[in-house]
């Protein structure tokens, strides 16, 4: 009896391996080992490996500039003199490190090899160097032993509803004073002394001065633009009294405290407005700006400004500070008003305006406008023949003096303007035939459009950073499959610095290999579309693999991200691991390609890129008989989110796995910004239905056929939880299985939590679509040995120096 049982059990715990619930045949067991062959993949476990890459150059005001050398044993920071034609380290870090940690009495701990700095400037020939990191600073002497000193303000210490550039406030150009708010007014505080001045004293809660929210979005960092002189400041009264609130509560063990802030949605009636004025500093006096109240909106982003509170991209001063240049948006992001204020009595004035069918935009990662105020023109972005072009405006008539730029290829960032020798420097994609039209090259061009040079020839990315006189620039170019090689050229292009050659050797010894490059064509049969393809490494030819396909429709951007080298890419390397082809693919309806293009789905954002995918998919099936099309999944986050849910409703016969993770599914239920740039303004029709019904996943969830999974975050403060729940709601309405995961206390990125989500996704592509088992309950790197590895690599994210 007792063997009798005893085989029992064995004969049962092979049936429960080998058989679903439904009695389906499934596959293999995956192990411990494999899950963890798959993780060695992961962005923190390779970015390590890889050396000498150069992220984030910082110019100085001396004409040089540093960065990070990340290297076997540690970071170096490097100083490159572009006219000495050197390269060396920037000071003694082991010195530099104990003065560091003598100075804060032990508190910071700080290793000479990974220190974290992200300001650097030096004095007294190089002895002396003030090293921050946005929220301490110090002035090291490094002539002896090495003495820092932490720089404070006096009386620089943050009191309620007060934040800006740590204690420091928005700084003036000669840094002398900073602004900040305090209790909804602007203060402005004199650096060297502490002394503190009300600017303003009539702002009062959701009607405050310089306030940063967007509902998605916020700071307690002020929105301001001070004058070249510093006498004058830029800025605004936000007026959100009739704007409709949002609410989240936390997961606690008692009475939540209830979260309630202004969130304006599509078709309200009332949404965010602001107030211009203009703040003469030494009166302490307030000049309205003679117009009225103006939309919470960017020529390019979803805020007021595409930066936060470090400035405001779309108003800038003439020289003297005697006008202030501005441009209006309109709600649906079709109509451009340029304008100049008069800086004494707020008389407003038109210059010139701008009105696209579906959406303006003001450039791609940059509002590219520029005021000339000593010779009174404009330079201008716009799309109007197809794509981004740059054009001169006379600014006192508002007449077009000439066009340009021309040809195919958009003008992405414009980075410098030379005025003297009236010359454009720009980012550019697309220009250069035979290249993948979203590696983005540097260029040159007079304000008359003619003498147009390329100067960065080589056929790769290039991210470009000018120094601040405009003489020299870094160049930091690669592509997917080649690492970086890190210049400086000259104005004309011409090498004057080899600065560095990204080593991958270690990462490649570990069994890295990049992604492949694929163009596959669009729903239409005849536009390119372009991406990338993971395989396992050990892709075995005469086996059927799923495909998964990583998903973001956009508009603003893409499945693929940035065409740079990366040592990875999300998750996407470590599922192919697990026994899948994973691919990205930049759908139509997606930036950087033409106007047309980009408007593909203007007003039917339940597109998604969706048949595109479908057709790429197919397209590489057809071509890689491994691929197994019958077994297609797809997964993203936020715009991915609702996407992957919208494709296993609207495709439930041909994805049978979706994961969708934090999803606005109905952008009704999201802010108004965002939605009514891409879908216009809500229409309600006399028979009740709207212009965003189409886009609503609950509508069409009853199409459901294959394994959901849908994941939220409960404070998710970007794209509330309610867009899932409505999603929840349906199914169950409709008698639909589906798998939730709410994750209590997270926001719309799932911080702590982020590891469990990934492994929870392995698990459900490995059960759901390849049939195989996961292991049990596999237990990643946690998150805080991830984040430390990150900030080891050649990233290296922003710390406190007190952690």
């Amino acid at each position: 009896m007792l063997l009798k049982q005893r085989l029992s059990a064995v004969v049962g715990v092979v049936v429960g391996c080998c058989f679903t619930a439904s009695g389906m045949a499934q596959g293999k067991q995956l192990t411990t080992e494999d899950y963890a062959r798959a993780e060695k993949f992961m962005g923190y476990n390779v970015s390590s490996l890889v050396y000498h890459g150069v992220a984030r150059p910082m110019w100085m005001g001396d004409g040089r500039f540093w960065y990070r050398d990340n290297g076997p044993d540690g970071i170096t920071f490097m100083v490159v003199d572009p006219v000495k034609g050197t390269k060396v380290p920037g000071f003694d870090q082991a010195k530099l490190a104990a003065a560091l940690t003598k100075a804060t009495d032990g508190k910071m701990k700080a290793d000479a090899q990974h220190l974290v700095i992200s300001e650097i400037e030096f004095s007294d020939g190089d002895k002396t160097v003030v090293v921050g990191n946005g929220s301490r600073k110090f002035r090291c002497d490094l002539s002896g032993v090495g003495v820092c000193t932490e720089v404070i303000a006096p009386g620089a210490k943050a009191s309620h509803g007060e934040q800006a550039n740590g204690a420091h406030g928005e700084l003036s150009p000669d840094k002398t004073k900073a602004a900040f708010i305090r209790d909804w007014n602007l203060w402005v505080r004199e650096v060297a002394t502490g002394k503190e001045t009300q600017l303003t004293t009539d702002g009062v809660k959701d009607y405050g001065y310089a306030t940063d929210n967007a509902g998605w979005t916020m700071s307690d960092n002020p929105i301001l633009v001070w004058s070249p002189d510093g006498k004058k400041i830029a800025t605004f009264q936000q007026d959100q009294r009739k704007t409709g609130e949002m609410y989240m509560v936390p997961v606690t063990n008692g009475h939540p405290e209830l979260k309630a802030w202004k969130y304006p949605l599509v078709g309200d009636t009332d949404v965010t407005m602001i107030e211009r004025v203009i703040i003469d500093v030494g009166k302490a006096k307030v000049i309205r700006l003679k117009m009225p109240p103006d939309q919470h909106r960017s020529t390019l982003c979803d805020d007021v400004s595409c930066r936060g509170g470090s400035g405001w991209d779309d108003v800038q001063w003439s020289d003297d500070g005697e006008q202030l240049m501005f441009v209006s948006t309109s709600r649906d992001h079709k109509q451009e008003w340029v304008r100049i204020a008069d800086a004494a009595s707020g008389e407003v004035l038109g210059v010139m305006s701008e009105t696209a069918s579906k959406f303006f935009e003001s450039g791609n990662g940059k509002v590219n406008w520029k005021y000339l105020s000593k010779t009174n023109e404009l330079l201008w972005f716009s799309e109007r023949d197809g794509w981004g072009q740059m054009y001169l405006y006379d600014a006192a008539t508002g007449s077009l003096k000439n066009k340009i730029t021309r040809g195919d290829g958009n003008v992405t960032q414009v980075l410098h303007v030379d005025e003297k020798t009236r010359t454009i420097y720009f980012l550019a994609v697309a220009k250069e035939a035979g290249r993948d039209p979203y590696f983005s090259h540097f260029y040159s061009v007079k304000f008359t459009g003619k003498d147009m040079k390329l100067l960065t020839p080589e056929n790769a990315d290039h991210a470009v950073t000018v120094s601040q006189d405009g003489r020299y620039f870094v160049d930091v170019y690669s592509t997917a499959t080649e690492p970086q090689t890190t210049v400086v050229r000259d104005e004309s292009g011409k090498v004057v610095v080899e600065v560095a050659k990204q080593d991958i050797s270690k990462l490649v010894a570990a069994g890295w290999v990049a992604p492949e490059p694929i163009v596959v064509k669009a729903r239409d049969g005849k536009t390119d579309l372009y991406g990338y393809m993971f395989k396992p490494t050990n892709l075995d030819a005469s086996k059927k693999y799923p495909i998964v396909n990583h998903v973001y429709p956009g508009p603003q951007t893409g499945s693929c991200g940035g065409r740079g080298f990366a040592a990875a890419h999300g998750d996407m390397q470590s599922l192919a691991e697990l026994g899948f082809v994973v691919v990205c693919i930049d759908g139509m309806g997606t930036s950087f390609r033409s106007k047309a293009f980009h408007e593909f789905y203007f007003g039917d954002l339940g597109d998604n890129t969706i048949p595109d995918q479908v057709a790429g998919m197919k397209e590489l099936a057809a071509k890689y008989p491994w691929i197994d099309i019958d077994k297609a999944g797809m997964y993203g986050h936020s715009g991915g989110g609702n996407a992957t849910a919208a494709a296993m409703f609207h495709y439930p016969d041909f994805f049978k796995v979706g994961i969708a993770e934090s999803g606005n599914h109905d952008q009704r239920d999201y802010e108004d910004d965002w939605a009514e740039k891409w879908n216009g303004l809500l229409v309600k029709n006399a028979d009740g239905t709207t212009n965003y019904d189409s886009q609503a996943n609950q509508s069409v969830a009853k199409n459901l056929k294959g394994k959901l999974l849908l994941a939220h975050g409960s404070m998710d403060n970007n794209v509330p939880l309610n867009n899932t729940l409505l999603v929840v709601d349906a199914l169950i309405r409709a008698n639909k299985d589906f798998d939730l995961l709410i994750i209590p206390n997270v926001a719309h990125g799932y911080g702590e939590a982020s590891q469990y989500m990934t492994r929870r996704r392995w698990d459900y592509f490995v059960k759901n679509l390849a049939g195989d088992v996961p292991p049990h309950e596999y237990e990643m790197k946690s998150y805080a040995a991830a984040m430390a590895a990150m900030r080891s690599g050649p990233g290296d994210a922003e710390e406190d120096f007190d952690r």
